[in-house]
């Protein structure tokens, strides 16, 4: 009997993981998250080479966009990053900001 209990409750166990790691992102999610640890890494870059937070603000205000949320989330993304007193590469900072992106939207579902 005891065998059987150990064995019931590892196939729930291992049914709620499965079901935890079959949570897919969506496409529209995943473009989001993409884009986002771009704009961090590109802020990052900026920060580092010694442009100023007003010239980065500048830069992306002359960008053209093609969506219409993307001009103040990249202005925000943007500030958070110059406000940080990270000295990480970009490269580290855009692997750092998808993941927590990532693991932000799967936690919303």
């Amino acid at each position: 009997m005891r065998k059987t209990w150990i064995a019931l409750i590892t196939l729930v166990v291992a049914g709620m993981a499965n079901s935890a790691h079959s949570k897919e992102l969506a496409t529209n999610d995943q473009y989001m998250c993409s884009w986002g640890a771009g704009t961090a890494a590109r802020a990052q870059e900026l920060k580092l080479s010694g442009v100023s937070l007003y010239a980065a603000r500048q830069k992306i205000q002359v960008y053209k966009f093609a969506k219409p949320w993307m001009r103040m989330m990249a202005l925000g993304i943007t500030e958070q990053t110059y406000d940080s007193p990270s000295r990480f590469k970009p490269t580290a900072v855009r692997q750092s900001f998808y993941e927590d992106c990532v693991r932000y939207k799967l936690a919303r579902k």
